[in-house]
């Protein structure tokens, strides 16, 4: 096996820069919330792939349903010839999530991929071509989806003229000072002097910002945005790509406002790391295109599908919405004493599990601090713990450690970011 220094010299050498990643660490292994790398070195993993391992690394139920898909199809491509799998994750999926009416499945590969088709699904629903998005929303890295983020590095950069027909609005995040009433003052005047609403497919939104640094969209705000597309005949997207499959405490984020949106994208958490993602919406609006119309090679495949409907089982047969609660709970006390001890932390906030804080240089003019920020993502993972930061500022600790992490484990890792910030200020 390569160790750590033969994997660099060859990723140095052989991967696009743009690609690389940072790390010095190769994954070799992994189990549940802690991950050893090709030296050997144990890892607490608190990013958990940026959000995709919510029943944790290698769930036994998982790894046992991809095998079994294994020695059965790996691959027709389900537009030549469909197989189960497919069928039964739709089946499964239009009952769980909360669309408007019936729901109808299109699976897909990617978040990205799946939030590309939810726009090309809502033009051919409507006749219109017009998307609003949000500042500091992320959706993906293709072309659409590059123009759909509310935050231009390290997204946009280098690439050129992004695609037309995307407009913004502010999102509410009443830390940084932006009001729910001026968000949605924001949103009305978009489709003032931007976007005619008669010309707009969808407003697209995340229940709770991912890379734009954890802010939850509250009950009311969702209620109002739900309301403007009803007047003008606009579908509501909701990007649940990282807030979904029991991040947040529900199996949705949106599930917490009651809210029904048109159109619903998931993905990351929903495999456990298989690649696979979903655009779920009401029968009439995924209908609307013609036939074969949408679809890919690998869309769905059937290790993924097999993989999603294992990941659906365990969070019946675990408690992992319970769990998830339970998890958020302790992030939120243990925030809270390092916002008593440490000047330096502010705003610690959760939904169920979703969970971060601040680094800031002045608690009362909320500075952001993004150096403070990369350097305990930097010495946590020097002292063995995987750790992200995110936000329009770049000073948001996120955490994404898997639901499913043991209590000692967690502890660990907790104990190891107070000790990091102890010495860093």
């Amino acid at each position: 096996m390569s160790s750590n220094a033969e994997l660099n010299e060859l990723k140095h050498k052989y991967v696009a820069a743009g690609a690389a990643s940072p790390a010095t660490a190769f994954a070799d292994r992994a189990e549940n919330a802690e991950v050893w790398d090709a030296d050997g070195n144990r890892f607490i993993d608190f990013a958990g792939g940026i959000g995709v391992l919510n029943v944790g690394h290698r769930h036994p139920k998982v790894v046992a349903a991809v095998k079994a898909q294994l020695d059965k199809l790996m691959h027709t491509c389900q537009t030549v010839m469909p197989y189960e799998g497919y069928v039964k994750v739709a089946e499964k999926l239009s009952h769980i999530v909360p669309v408007r009416g019936h729901a109808k499945v299109m699976l897909a590969n990617s978040g990205a991929e799946a939030l590309e088709n939810a726009v090309k699904i809502a033009r051919a629903a409507t006749g219109r071509s017009n998307i609003i998005c949000f500042d500091g929303g992320y959706h993906g890295r293709t072309f659409y989806t590059m123009a759909m983020n509310g935050k231009v590095a390290p997204y946009q950069n280098d690439f050129g003229p992004m695609p037309g027909t995307v407009f913004r609005a502010p999102y509410p995040v009443p830390y940084h000072g932006v009001s729910e009433d001026e968000a949605i003052r924001g949103l009305k005047m978009a489709l003032k002097t931007d976007a005619n609403p008669n010309d707009t497919a969808a407003i697209v939104l995340e229940p709770v910002l991912g890379e734009g640094g954890f802010y939850p969209a509250s009950k009311s705000f969702l209620e109002k945005v739900r309301a403007i597309c009803d007047e003008h005949g606009i579908l509501m997207i909701v990007d649940e790509v990282q807030s979904g499959f029991g991040r947040t405490g529900k199996m949705f984020a949106i599930e917490h406002s009651g809210v029904e949106p048109d159109m619903m994208t998931m993905a990351k958490s929903m495999a456990d790391g298989m690649p696979i993602s979903a655009i779920v919406g009401t029968d009439k609006i995924m209908d609307a295109s013609g036939p074969n119309s949408l679809g890919g090679t690998y869309t769905g495949s059937p290790t993924a599908c097999a993989a999603a409907l294992a990941v659906m089982e365990v969070f019946e047969e675990e408690n992992i919405l319970e769990k998830s609660q339970a998890l958020g709970e302790k992030l939120a006390q243990r925030f809270g004493g390092w916002e008593s001890k440490f000047a330096c932390v502010d705003n610690g906030r959760n939904m169920g599990a979703m969970a971060a804080f601040e680094l800031v240089s002045d608690k009362t003019e909320r500075t952001p601090n993004p150096e403070l920020a990369a350097a305990l993502c930097k010495k946590a993972r020097e002292e063995g713990l995987i750790l992200l930061s995110c936000g329009m500022y770049g000073n948001t600790i996120r955490f994404l450690m898997p639901v499913t992490i043991q209590d000692n484990v967690l502890n660990e890792g907790l104990d190891i970011i107070e000790s990091c910030l102890e010495s860093l200020v």
